[in-house]
C-alpha cells in the first residue's frame, strides 16, 4: 500500500454536516481527517465581507437546528455556542403574532388560527411537546428495509396518537400542507404564508404526503430562528462546532480537494487528493471508513469510478431532480435602515414575506419557478419574496456593518428555477442580471418606501448559478440539493437503497450531505445525528454515556442496537 496519512475515518467535505460528524467521531475517541476543498470550512454557514465594514450572510441565516441533540451531546456551549436572547427581546412578540403583507395592505392572524397552529406545533399540549414532534421529523433514521412503513410506526404519525390524538390520521401521509391548512385554519394569508415558508424551508406547501415535514420545518424556522439565532449567526455556530471537533482531535485540511475515493476488494479504504491540494501526501487512508459529506452527484459521478458502481444506480443517481426551486439572494448597502409604507407599518417586526394575498399568488409563482422555468414572468408587482436575516434575525447589539451612517439589509430573496433546469441554460439568469436585480429592486419596493438610488449604496446580488460556483454543496443554487418531497424522504431519500447512509455494495462507504441523507437542507446536526446510529449498528463508532439515539429508532437485525446497554 501507497504511503500517506491514516486516520480511523476520513471525511470529505468541512461544511456543517462533515464537521459536525467529525465532532462526534472523534468525541468516541476515533481519529478523524476532515478533507474540505475550499480555503475555509463551513460550507453554506459562511459570512463574507463584500467591502469592508460589512459582514453579510451569503446562504444561511436561519438557525434550523434548536431541537438538534448535539447541542447537548457535543456540549456546544463548552465551545463558544452562545444564543444572541436579546434579539428575542428587541423583536418582541411580533412575530408570533404574525402579520401578514398583503397586496391590499397586512392582515393580522386571527386568534383561533393561532391556536390551531400551536395545537398542530405541540405548543398547545400538557406538557407541550412541540421538541419531541420536531426531533420525530428531522433527528431521527429511517427504518430498516425489513420494516413496513405504516400509519402506526413513522416516527411524527406516534408523536401526534401518543400527544395530541385528535390530529392523528392516516390521511396526514398523503395530504399536502394545502391540505393541513385547509383542514386547520380559516385565513388565507396565514395559509399561504405557511405553504411560502415551508417551501423556502423544506418540502413545499404543494407537495403531496409532506403536510407534516413541511409544516414542521415552518415550525422549526419560525420558533428557532425569528430573535433567536446563535451569536455571530449560523457561521458563530458553525466555529462552535469546528471547535468541538478540534478540541477532540480531529484533524481539518482545508485546499484539499479529493479526486477519488479509493475503493479496494469492495471496500473504501481511503481517498485520493487531486494534484493541486495543500498537502504533501495526496493519498489519505481510513481503516475504518470512508464518510462524503459532498454531495451525492459529486460524490457518485466524479469520486467513485464506474466500475465500482451498478450502472442503473448511477443512472437513477444522475436523474435524481432538483426540482424544488432556487434562490436569487439580495442585500443592500443603504444610507437610512428600509422604511415600510404605511400601510405595511403594522409588520415591520413580523412580515417575512409578500404578498401572501392568496394561493394563486402562490400557484403563479410557481408555475413560472417549475412549469415555465426560464426568467420571471410574474410581475414584480405580485412575486412572492422572503424577508430575512439582519432585519429580523440579528441584535442591533450585534450589528453586520461598522460603515458610519450606514445600514445593511442581509437579505432580501426570491424563487427563480434551478440554474440545471433554466431553459435557456444554467447561466441564463447571469446573463441579464442587471435587469433581473431591477426586477428585484422593484418588487421589494412595493413594500419599503426607500429602497431607490437616493438610499441604495451597494445591491450584492447571488444568482442560484453563482452560488454553485461559490459553494460546491449548494447543489441546484440552493440548500436542499435535492427537492424534499414523499418520493425523496425518509426511506426513500435519495433513493431507498441509499437512505440509511450506506452505499451498496462498497463496504465502508457512507453518506452525510443534505442531498444525501434524511432530512436534507440546512437542518443542523440532523443527517450527522441519524448517521451516527448506523455507524454504531456497524461497530464504526462507540460512543459514551453522553449519547442517546432517537426514541423511535429501530435497530437493523443483525447489527448492533445503537441504544447503550447500561
Amino acid at each position: 500500500m501507497s504511503t500517506g496519512e491514516r486516520y480511523d475515518v476520513v471525511i470529505i467535505g468541512a461544511g456543517h454536516n462533515g464537521t459536525t460528524l467529525a465532532a462526534y467521531l472523534a468525541r468516541c475517541g476515533l481519529s478523524v481527517c476532515l478533507l474540505e476543498e475550499r480555503p475555509e470550512a463551513g460550507g453554506a454557514q459562511e459570512n463574507c465581507d463584500p467591502i469592508a465594514g460589512v459582514h453579510t450572510s451569503p446562504h444561511a441565516v436561519a438557525l434550523y437546528g434548536g431541537p438538534a441533540p448535539g447541542w447537548e451531546q457535543l456540549e456546544l456551549w463548552r465551545y463558544g455556542a452562545r444564543m444572541d436572547w436579546r434579539a428575542l427581546k428587541e423583536a418582541g412578540t411580533g412575530v408570533l403574532s404574525l402579520v401578514h403583507m398583503t397586496t391590499e395592505g397586512c392582515v393580522r392572524t386571527p386568534d383561533s388560527d393561532l391556536m390551531a397552529y400551536g395545537k398542530l406545533a405541540g405548543m398547545m399540549g400538557s406538557p407541550p411537546f412541540t421538541k419531541d414532534l420536531l426531533r420525530a421529523v428531522f433527528w431521527c433514521p429511517p427504518h430498516p428495509p425489513e420494516v413496513e412503513l405504516t400509519a402506526e410506526n413513522i416516527p411524527f404519525m406516534q408523536v401526534y396518537k401518543q400527544r395530541q390524538p385528535d390530529v392523528w390520521t392516516k390521511e396526514l401521509l398523503e395530504w399536502s400542507t394545502w391540505d393541513l391548512m385547509d383542514e386547520y385554519l380559516e385565513c388565507e394569508a396565514f395559509k399561504t404564508f405557511i405553504a411560502m415558508a415551508a417551501w423556502y424551508s423544506g418540502a413545499a406547501g404543494h407537495f403531496e404526503g409532506m403536510a407534516i415535514p413541511a409544516f414542521a420545518s415552518v415550525v422549526l424556522a419560525i420558533l428557532y430562528t425569528v430573535g433567536t439565532v446563535p451569536m455571530g449567526g449560523i457561521h458563530g455556530y458553525f466555529h462552535a462546532i469546528m471547535r468541538c471537533a478540534l478540541a477532540h482531535g480531529a484533524v481539518i485540511r482545508t485546499c484539499c480537494p479529493v479526486d477519488e475515493i479509493i475503493i479496494r476488494n469492495g471496500r473504501a479504504v481511503g481517498v485520493r487528493l487531486r494534484d493541486n491540494a495543500a498537502c504533501g501526501e495526496k493519498k489519505v487512508w481510513a481503516d475504518k471508513a470512508v464518510i462524503s459529506a459532498a454531495d451525492i452527484k459529486q460524490t457518485f459521478l466524479r469520486m467513485i469510478g464506474p466500475q465500482h458502481l451498478d450502472p442503473g444506480l448511477r443512472k437513477r443517481i444522475d436523474d435524481l431532480s432538483l426540482k424544488g426551486g432556487s434562490i436569487y439572494v439580495n442585500h443592500f448597502l443603504l444610507r437610512e435602515p428600509l422604511r415600510h409604507r404605511p400601510k405595511y407599518k403594522e409588520a415591520e417586526l413580523s412580515g417575512m414575506y409578500y404578498p401572501m394575498d392568496s394561493r394563486e399568488i402562490y400557484y403563479d409563482h410557481v408555475m413560472d419557478v417549475l412549469g415555465r422555468q426560464g426568467n420571471p414572468t410574474v410581475p414584480p408587482e405580485r412575486v412572492p419574496w422572503l424577508r430575512a436575516g439582519s432585519a429580523l434575525i440579528f441584535s442591533p447589539f450585534h450589528r453586520q456593518t461598522t460603515r458610519p451612517n450606514t445600514a445593511l439589509e442581509c437579505s432580501l430573496e426570491v424563487y427563480v428555477p434551478p440554474p440545471e433546469y433554466h431553459v435557456a441554460g444554467p447561466d441564463a439568469i447571469n446573463k441579464v442580471k442587471d435587469e433581473m436585480n431591477a426586477y428585484m429592486v422593484k418588487a421589494f419596493s412595493q413594500v419599503y418606501e426607500n429602497l431607490n438610488s437616493d438610499n441604495i449604496i451597494h445591491h450584492w446580488a447571488m444568482t442560484p448559478y453563482e452560488q454553485e460556483l461559490r459553494n460546491t454543496g449548494m447543489l441546484g443554487g440552493t440548500w436542499y440539493g435535492i427537492r424534499q418531497c414523499r418520493d425523496q424522504w425518509w426511506n426513500e431519500r435519495p433513493l431507498p437503497e441509499l437512505a440509511r447512509y450506506r452505499v451498496p455494495g462498497i463496504d465502508g462507504l457512507y453518506l452525510c450531505h443534505q442531498s444525501s441523507g434524511h432530512p436534507g437542507g440546512l437542518c443542523l446536526m440532523a443527517v450527522p445525528y441519524n448517521l451516527m446510529h448506523i455507524l454504531i449498528e456497524d461497530g464504526i463508532a462507540e460512543p459514551g454515556d453522553w449519547w442517546y439515539p432517537s426514541p423511535w429508532y429501530i435497530p437493523e437485525k443483525g447489527k448492533i442496537s445503537a441504544i447503550p446497554h447500561r
